[in-house]
């Protein structure tokens, strides 16, 4: 081998299977994949981030009418640019169809770029529990690419979502796969419309991985559900679904693509799994869990309401996505919690309901908490001393609750990635088996 095609294979080697890459490194493998394969990958830049980053797009193929994958297009969800890569790796490794490439394939490696950049402190070191929040962010609702602004909302899309819709526009896929990851809980796959026979192989992939099935998933309260773990958009103006958080799934981009008679299938794989979200059995006391939930919920954000208060100013100023976002969650804790309690505690619910509201109620303060502690990282006095002290005691407490209590267990980097290829490529399948 000469030493450029030495230089060219070490450039597309995927990275090792127990890590995640950073943006930067999915970037440089899939530039190194297309010199690889010239004459079937392309790399281009279609976009840049808010902060001026490029948004790059993997292409094995050419011409509209196939499939889009999304990578990261939450942040905190590392899976997605990893997947993303992987998916591309393994076209290029497949023989080329006779007649031609077949059905065209775009990747987009990370949708948010500046908040995986907020995140990838994680990424260098050990993958523990600690450290992911040590270096969590995830961004506000309306900083998330992947929704666009309800109309009279006087917001304009961002630039990271006109990237997105413009590429729709473009490719006009059959296909469109947002690349998700959720922090505790199990799989599920989120569709804009019934794909026939994929729940069944879907599940299959779960079970294949060893992993939970979702089976009354959190997301996707009041969605139709026609197998465990697979959930169907409502019609728009449909009623008894949750309030409580803004976003509204019809207006997204995974509705976009529906324009042109695509689908969107929205795969989620856990980083850490917790069993009981696969368990279909009536709970047995709904209202002592959730009431329980939602009063602990509401007693941290009212906590870390207070702790916010130490922030500051240069802080503010120079991790203001942080602050945004921080300010975002404990906005809606109430309103969750009030939820809970009118719409959920007189209700039955299956036992797996009941863990994932167990699990938001710990979640979402440890976010909030780890943040915060990132936000007042750099700040002396008793004042803030004291505040540090207890969002550390919130870290400990919800990440206790969380590893204990909930039996959340880690799932290895190659196993999600893994799984959310084959649900990808299975996805596709379903939807064009002869393409």
């Amino acid at each position: 081998m000469t030493d450029t095609g030495r230089r060219l294979s070490h450039a597309a080697l995927p990275p090792r299977p127990d890590r995640y890459p950073t943006v930067a490194q999915a970037v440089a493998a899939a530039r190194g994949l297309a010199q690889l394969h010239p004459d079937r990958c392309r790399v281009r830049e279609v976009g840049r981030s808010r902060a001026g980053r490029p948004l790059v797009l993997v292409s094995v193929g050419e011409g509209p009418g196939g499939v889009l994958v999304v990578g990261g297009p939450h942040p905190n969800e590392p899976v997605g640019p990893a997947s993303a890569l992987r998916i591309a790796g393994e076209l290029l490794r497949r023989p080329v169809p006779p007649g031609g490439e077949g059905v065209p394939w775009h990747i987009l490696l990370c949708l948010d770029p500046d908040g995986a950049a907020l995140n990838e402190g994680w990424l260098d070191g050990p993958l523990t529990l600690r450290r992911h929040y040590e270096h969590f962010y995830r961004p506000a609702y309306e900083e998330q690419p992947e929704f666009l602004p309800s109309a009279g909302s006087g917001r304009a899309p961002l630039p990271e979502s006109l990237v997105l819709t413009g590429l729709i526009d473009e490719l006009r896929p059959f296909l469109q796969c947002s690349l998700h990851g959720v922090d505790f809980g199990g799989a599920f796959v989120q569709l804009t419309r019934p794909v026939p026979g994929l729940a069944e192989r879907f599940a299959r992939s779960v079970a294949r991985a060893g992993i939970p099935l979702d089976v009354d998933a959190y997301d996707a309260a009041g969605w139709e559900s026609p197998a465990p773990g697979t959930y169907v958009l409502p019609e728009p103006g449909r009623g008894g679904l949750p309030q409580a958080l803004p976003d509204d799934p019809a207006l997204s981009t995974w509705s976009y693509a529906g324009r042109y008679g695509g689908v969107t299938a929205v795969l989620e794989v856990p980083m850490w799994a917790v069993e009981a979200v696969g368990d279909t059995r009536p709970h047995p006391d709904v209202a002592r869990a959730v009431g329980a939930a939602a009063r602990s919920l509401r007693d941290r954000a009212e906590e870390l309401t207070a702790l916010l208060d130490h922030v500051p100013a240069h802080a503010r100023a120079a991790y203001g996505p942080l602050v945004r976002t921080a300010e975002f969650n404990l906005g809606v804790c109430p309103r969750l919690a009030d939820e809970w309690l009118a719409r959920w505690c007189p209700r039955p619910l299956s036992a797996s309901r009941v863990a994932a509201v167990g699990i938001a109620a710990d979640r979402i303060p440890l976010r909030v908490a780890s943040m915060l502690l990132r936000l007042l990282a750099d700040t002396d006095g008793p004042a803030v001393a004291a505040a540090r002290r207890r969002a550390e005691r919130i870290v400990a407490e919800s990440s206790d609750r969380l590893r204990h209590r909930f039996g959340a267990r880690w799932v290895p980097v190659d196993t999600q990635i893994t799984h959310q290829t084959r649900a990808v490529f299975a996805a596709a399948e379903c939807l064009a088996p002869d393409r």
